[in-house]
């Protein structure tokens, strides 16, 4: 039985699935609608990867990209889709993903944006702060800046002339350290002034999954899988990145699992735990992220049966 567009409603139904870092996203994906799955809606789905650092070619393992396999039998956009030399913006993800949202409901198949990026997937569902637009003198200012003094150096500015952003953005995030100092010389005013809207986009009909585990699970995952990512060769991945002009200043090289082989004097082992850390950190602030979204429910990553229920549910209203 194919999706169809209810008559009564001209919005577009989107499955959001958001979880910290190794909570289970990309195998709950294959359970729902890969080639093995017994759920309803097997084979009628398109993942919009919603992974900052997935959409860099060449990150395939400190990203853990889904496999080869499970990309044949699930079509997943936004991975592979732009060089680690570029930044890959908020901007380009909000226009790709709504792009991406009509084509895939006009195959009649569920769009589904899955990540754990939460500056990605809270602004798609609420839509962007209305912040003013760029100056150009102002950001080649700024990026003249950032290439003599250094990224520490303008994020120790940020802390004092805009501290809710300073505490929001990574300090090995450049783009968003230059973006956030931009607006403020720009107008005057700090970014985090300019809130994002309250209520979500009209635009769509959203289904939206917040998937969660404890923290010691979280924790005990995340070194599994740093340890699988060394085995799968990792170590051999950053050094093939280096010889094909990867440096440390490239966007793609904030990302942690590849940024830790940029700190001088760390051992494997020490870069590994330091990995390990760094992850465990970030999946705390993921789960906070996402606190006070409207009308996302709260599921056990390993509560597959709540997990079916809240989907078909929700599309059961698009059914022929």
């Amino acid at each position: 039985m194919p999706l169809s567009r209810c008559p009564a409603d001209s919005r577009i139904p989107v499955l959001v699935i958001f979880a910290p870092t190794a909570c289970g996203k990309t195998a709950l994906a294959e359970e729902l609608f890969g080639g093995s799955s017994l759920f309803r809606f097997k084979g009628q789905a398109e993942v919009i990867s919603a992974d900052s650092q997935a959409v860099y070619k060449g990150l395939d393992i400190g990203t853990a990209k889904p496999s080869a396999s499970q990309r044949a039998e699930i079509p997943y956009h936004l991975i592979d889709t732009a060089s680690p030399q570029e930044q890959f913006s908020l901007g380009h993800f909000m226009e790709a993903a709504d792009r991406l949202c009509g084509e895939i409901w006009s195959r009649k198949n569920i769009p589904v944006v899955l990540g754990g990026t939460g500056f990605y997937i809270r602004n798609f569902l609420l839509g962007a702060p209305a912040a003013p637009e760029s100056r150009p003198e102002i950001r080649s200012q700024i990026q003249n800046r950032l290439a003599s003094a250094g990224r520490e150096a303008l994020y120790a500015e940020l802390e004092i002339v805009d501290p809710a952003s300073a505490k929001k953005i990574s300090p090995h995030d450049g783009y968003r350290i230059c973006r956030a100092l931009e607006v403020f010389y720009s107008c005057g005013t700090p970014l985090s002034s300019f809130a994002l809207p309250s209520k979500l986009r009209s635009r769509y009909s959203f289904c939206t999954l917040v998937l969660h585990r404890s923290i010691e699970e979280l924790r005990l995952r995340i070194s599994s899988r740093v340890e699988q990512m060394f085995a799968q060769g990792l170590e051999q991945e950053v050094e093939r990145l280096r010889k094909n002009g990867i440096t440390e200043d490239c966007p793609a090289m904030k990302a942690i699992g590849y940024r830790e082989f940029f700190i001088e004097g760390l051992s494997p082992a020490q870069i590994k735990e330091r990995i390990k850390t760094d992850s465990c950190r970030y999946a705390r602030k993921q789960c906070a992220f996402m606190r006070g979204i409207p009308g996302a429910v709260s599921a056990d990553a390993d509560d597959k049966e709540k997990i079916r229920e809240i989907v078909l549910r929700f599309f059961s209203s698009w059914l022929l």
